[in-house]
């Protein structure tokens, strides 16, 4: 499946991961406890972007990104220098 969104230029488009619901040792954390993850499988890379491809996940600026939902998936689009690192 394709992304409805292309990016241009050094943008990245990427879906959030899940927070995680459950720690390694298997207690539920509550809504309020979760921590907003900082990480994205990447879906589709614009033209300019030299060092990430579709399929990387990728660890980035929370607050530097742009956040959309179409059709019920949630998307961000980082720029590449956003981008802090690829797991």
């Amino acid at each position: 499946m394709s992304t409805p969104i292309k990016p241009l230029a050094d943008r990245v488009v990427a879906v959030v991961e899940e927070a995680k619901t459950k720690t390694a040792s298997g207690i539920y954390l509550p809504d309020t406890a979760k921590e907003q993850p900082a990480y994205a499988v990447v879906e589709a890379v614009g033209p300019d972007v030299k060092s990430i491809k579709k399929g990387d996940k990728i660890i980035y600026k929370q607050y530097s990104s742009t956040d959309l939902k179409i059709d019920g998936k949630e998307y961000l689009i980082v720029k590449e220098e956003d981008v802090l690192a690829t797991v």
